[in-house]
């Protein structure tokens, strides 16, 4: 095995070899040692060196697949169909979710996207008010509010956490702002409180994008239960994954009956005459954005299992992050000691270059040639996508920034490791070796 990782040259003798092999079992046990020494025989893979990290891909996309089914999805999905019983499906994963959440009213919908569109229509603000929302967002965040001729005003995201930048929204709060809506990005809690503090003091809705959020919690109150109103989506991708789905919540009868008779047309059917969305029984207002019973008989099996797999996966994180945010100019989103986070689609740390020497493309470089599965994906801004910016798609005008530099630092410095949802421990500490060859020689990078 020490041939492989050291490929000693013919010239060197016996005793060399054993030497540099006693080294490498003292880097094993004690990797730190590996960063504060490092020896020729270590050279990075990029500069013709071995490869650090050894691991099958077989195994490695095991570990890494998402979403993960078994037999109790189709133990349940079978019991529907043989059944005929499927909107039985629907109130129970209600019923379920909203002891999860400890939400006072909760209607599942098809998707996330449909969550946002009736709760839009669920606030019935005047034509023109501005809803303050980030340009580092999910589009149907921001393209929903045209329908009912509401206007985006886009806000920046910290560059230490990722999520919603109240200094910058209290710089673009004008008399018509209505709202604010801010998304928990990957998974990490935007400062909630903070921005309930912000919403009283301006007379504020606040709504809240939790669709990267389940579980995660503030003060030890979960995400989705902050704002007056919140989505859920339950696709493919999320936390809480039921292929499609969304959960719309609320905190007062009235958005949650307005909502659900907007997205169910026989929902006021069932409202006491003394409400005032009763008198559309019949009709609702139109729209039909039910969750399908498959989806929620899905959601109800995975959330059985939701807390040990997040479990599983955090100590996977902190068993790949605590040594890696020791290395000089390399970090993780910065998380309050009070808030509790959930992780969606990958594990992000963020790259300081100037502290580390070298720029994200050359550490991305060099941790592929090592092996490390990293990646990187820019989150679209929204401020620059084309519909915006063309006045036909919308009844009032939109001010499109010119600078949001906590995007850019974000998108610009970020990379991307994998979430493992098994035992992982060779790939993560393989990879965690990688990491420290790479800063050991980091005058070759810069």
């Amino acid at each position: 095995m020490e041939k492989k990782i050291f490929e000693e040259k013919p010239s060197e003798g016996r005793r060399n070899f054993l030497q540099a092999g006693g080294m490498a079992l003292l880097g094993l046990a004690m990797p730190e040692a590996m960063s504060a020494k490092p020896r020729a025989a270590e050279s990075l893979a990029m500069s013709g060196g071995p490869k650090t990290v050894h691991f099958p891909a077989d195994k490695l996309e095991a570990l890494t697949r998402w979403p993960r089914y078994g037999q109790a999805e189709k133990d349940a999905l079978h019991r529907l169909i043989d059944t005929d019983m499927f909107y039985e499906e629907l109130p129970l994963f209600e019923k379920e979710w909203q002891a999860f959440t400890g939400i006072p009213y909760l209607r599942a919908h098809i998707n996330g996207s449909s969550a946002i569109t009736s709760m839009f229509f669920a606030i019935d603000l005047e034509p023109g008010s501005e809803i303050m929302v980030p340009s580092y967002d999910f589009p149907t965040d921001v393209l929903a509010m045209r329908f009912f001729s509401y206007v985006p005003i886009f806000i920046d995201i910290s560059p230490t956490t990722g999520t919603f930048d109240l200094e910058d929204a209290r710089r673009k709060f004008t008399s018509r702002t209505r709202a604010v809506f801010p998304m928990h990005s990957w998974g990490m809690p935007s400062d909630m409180d903070h921005i309930r503090d912000f919403a009283k003091e301006k007379d504020l809705i606040v709504l809240e994008d939790a669709a990267h959020a389940h579980g995660a919690s503030m003060q030890g109150k979960k995400m989705g239960t902050w704002g007056d109103l919140a989505i859920f989506s339950f696709q493919a991708s999320k936390v809480l994954p039921t292929v499609e789905g969304g959960m719309g919540m609320y905190h007062s009868r009235l958005h949650y009956e307005r909502a659900t008779a907007f997205g169910e047309y026989l929902a006021a059917d069932k409202y006491p005459e003394s409400s005032p969305i009763h008198k559309y029984h019949g009709t609702g207002f139109g729209q039909k954005y039910r969750m399908h019973p498959f989806s929620a008989a899905v959601g109800r099996m995975q959330l059985r299992t939701f807390e040990a797999t997040a479990a599983l996966v955090e100590k996977n994180v902190r068993r790949q992050n605590d040594p890696l945010i020791q290395l000089p100019g390399l970090s993780e989103p910065f998380i309050r000691p009070d808030i509790k986070r959930a992780y969606y689609h990958a594990n992000m740390l963020l790259l300081d270059s100037a502290k580390a020497g070298f720029s994200r493309d050359a550490l991305v470089k060099a941790l592929k040639a090592e092996g490390v599965p990293v990646s990187v994906w820019d989150y679209p801004e929204q401020h620059k996508l084309t519909i915006y910016s063309e006045a036909k798609w919308w009844h009032h005008p939109i001010v499109i920034p010119t600078s949001m530099p906590g995007n850019d630092y974000i998108n610009g410095q970020h990379i991307f490791l994998p979430l493992y949802y098994g035992e992982a421990d060779d790939i993560i500490d393989q990879s965690t070796k990688a990491f420290q060859k790479i800063w050991a020689h980091k005058s070759e990078l810069a």
